[in-house]
């Protein structure tokens, strides 16, 4: 099952925006907060949890062709996207694989635009509270309509193997969920931290190619490490290299990734338009 399904192919951008909004990390560092010193920087002001933010202000315009920065951020209460397509708002807003977007129009996928605005609640929103923001602009702005459909789709079955999982319980099960990548010629070791499976089936969108389906049964939040290899060409011929990702989940998690097909939940557009001048 090497190759199809898993490697840098899957990797593309705006399941990596997706995948670290998700986790809440621009969020829990504080990204442009003042800094106190050198190394430490201020924390920001959180939103109230049970706050429902709208837009005090926002600004959406088409994209500069000519500037390639690609950007999503929450510094504060200055939420900022720059460059990015429809089609990445929406797995951003709705924690969606592209193949998990249906029946829109070419322009979707294809034109970037830019949005600049503050929330009209104090305070810098957590990541649910940014993807709630970001939907009502794709209804107000947009003019998105939209619905869910379960329809029958290639998924990844996330599974127990044989020999049960090898998952310790997170040292810190209150801490936010996190992942830490670092890599080499050919392979890479992702560290997770205070993980939910839930958790690890948004986390795996940036690895493989179509929606991960939850069906371990695993309830608690776990800590663990793999290690393996996303593009043997680059890897050491020695043998030293890691296995690739599918062998690691079993091996290293005690999990297991088997390709099937089952019903999986699909965002259909009914109506979208560019968006009305600001």
């Amino acid at each position: 099952m090497h190759g199809r399904g898993c490697g840098s192919s899957a990797a593309g951008f705006g399941q990596t925006v997706v995948f670290t909004l998700l986790l809440g990390l621009s969020a829990a560092a504080g990204l442009g907060a003042h800094a106190q010193d050198a190394t430490k920087p201020e924390a920001p002001k959180m939103m109230a949890a049970d706050a429902d933010p709208n837009w005090e202000v926002a600004t959406v315009k088409p994209s500069d062709p000519n500037d390639e920065k690609q950007t999503i951020r929450v510094r504060g209460r200055h939420l900022e996207l720059k460059n990015q397509t429809v089609e990445v708002m929406l797995m951003v807003a709705y924690g969606l694989q592209k193949g998990q977007i249906a029946d829109v129009p070419e322009w979707v996928r294809k034109q970037n635009f830019d949005v600049d605005g503050v929330p009209d609640v104090d305070g810098q929103p957590n990541v649910q509270q940014f993807q709630s923001m970001l939907r009502k602009l794709l209804a107000e702005r947009f003019q998105l309509k939209m619905h869910f459909e379960q329809r029958e789709m290639t998924v990844f079955a996330l599974k127990v193997a044989k020999n049960g999982p090898k998952l310790k319980d997170a040292s810190n099960p209150a801490g936010l969920p996190t992942q830490e990548g670092r890599g080499g010629e050919g392979y890479r070791t992702l560290e997770f931290r205070s993980i939910s499976i839930e958790d690890l089936t948004l986390m795996m969108m940036q690895y493989v190619d179509y929606p991960v389906v939850d069906q371990t049964g695993l309830k608690g939040r776990y800590d663990f490490t793999l290690k393996y290899t996303f593009d043997e060409t680059r890897a050491p011929a020695d043998g030293s290299a890691p296995p690739n990702l599918f062998t690691a989940m079993q091996e290293q998690a005690g999990l297991k990734l088997e390709s099937v097909k089952a019903p999986a939940k699909v965002l259909v557009v009914d109506h979208v338009e560019r968006p009305i001048a600001n």
